[in-house]
């Protein structure tokens, strides 16, 4: 086990009785083998709808492929080995995409998300074969803005996807750089200003955040799964089909990964775009920020940039804390 310290006193926790207790009386619940330290998923619950369904969908280890692998090594400035045997807290895990990457370069890991895609992490990091030179991993259920960790206690912080879906971005990065020991490294991605999120994905996203987040995710699903049958019809090279899906993404709000993921199976790639077509249609918070904004805000928790980039879906930062 990697250790855990209560949010509120900053002191070791002790199991006891399907439970971790601290000596000022606080208690979190260990449920499925996973403490708890939210009484709920508030503003998230429809990420645990959707990584609990799509639990495996971006794993490299189910795609065949290295997409996650590969952004990942280029938040990490190109070599993963840079956290072999070091410290890492990942923000935001999901399903554990990225944490079944970082496990294998030997680094002890605290992966930790506000929603139930905790649950699904867990199962795949059951389901993998440990070798016996990966580090522990750790899984717990909880907020940025509350983890059980203490301040400034961890070589890597890496947050991934997350950011830009929090009330709070700003105090998300703050909460994020807390976490970094003096000479340890943040890295970041947030939604750009340039996020692609055309008409009528803003439209969809209007209707579905009316509906209570269950019954959104299904409907976001199935609308998804149905669209994608139109698309699939145009996943082809030859230009008559290239011209007709770039028109039929200006009607649609199908996120559709064909020209981004080639690599992909076609089941598979299916099932990706009916995935983001759900997240970026069911969060919450969708927060679009500039690079400097950004920069503004990791320079402002302390930290100093180390690189700062447009990349992924947005913008990229890797940054560290002066030793």
């Amino acid at each position: 086990m990697i250790q855990l310290y209560c949010p509120k006193h900053h002191v070791e926790l002790k199991a006891a009785q399907s439970a971790l207790v601290c000596p000022y009386g606080c208690s979190y619940p260990v449920v499925k083998d996973i403490p708890r330290f939210v009484p709920s998923e508030a503003y998230a619950e429809a990420f645990g709808l959707q990584w609990r369904r799509f639990r495996k969908t971006q794993l490299d280890s189910y795609t065949g492929t290295t997409v996650s692998r590969d952004r990942l090594v280029r938040c990490l400035g190109g070599d993963l080995k840079v956290i072999e045997g070091l410290s890492v807290l990942e923000a935001g895990c999901g399903a554990g995409r990225f944490t079944e990457v970082l496990s294998t370069v030997g680094a002890d890991i605290l992966a930790c998300d506000i929603s139930l895609a905790v649950e699904a992490a867990i199962v795949n990091r059951s389901e993998r074969k440990v070798l016996p030179s990966e580090g522990r991993v750790a899984i717990c259920q909880a907020s940025i803005l509350a983890l059980p960790v203490l301040p400034q206690s961890f070589d890597y912080v890496i947050c991934l996807g997350v950011i830009q879906h929090t009330p709070d971005p700003a105090a998300t990065i703050r909460a994020l750089a807390d976490c970094v020991r003096p000479g340890g490294t943040l890295v970041i991605d947030h939604y750009s200003r340039e996020y692609d999120y055309p008409l009528p994905r803003r439209i969809f996203r209007t209707a579905m955040l009316k509906l209570p987040p269950a019954l959104a995710s299904h409907v976001s699903i199935g609308l998804a799964r149905a669209l994608c049958l139109f698309h699939r019809l145009l996943w082809r090279p030859n230009p008559i089909a290239v011209r007709a899906r770039y028109w039929l993404r200006k009607v649609s709000p199908l996120v559709d990964y064909y020209d981004s993921y080639p690599q992909l199976p076609k089941s598979i790639l299916a099932d990706w775009c009916v995935l983001d077509t759900h997240d970026t249609v069911t969060d919450v918070y969708k927060h679009l920020r500039s690079l400097e904004e950004v920069a503004a805000d990791v320079r402002a928790a302390g930290l100093d940039i180390v690189a700062a980039a447009p990349g992924g879906n947005g913008v990229e930062i890797r940054a560290s804390r002066a030793v």
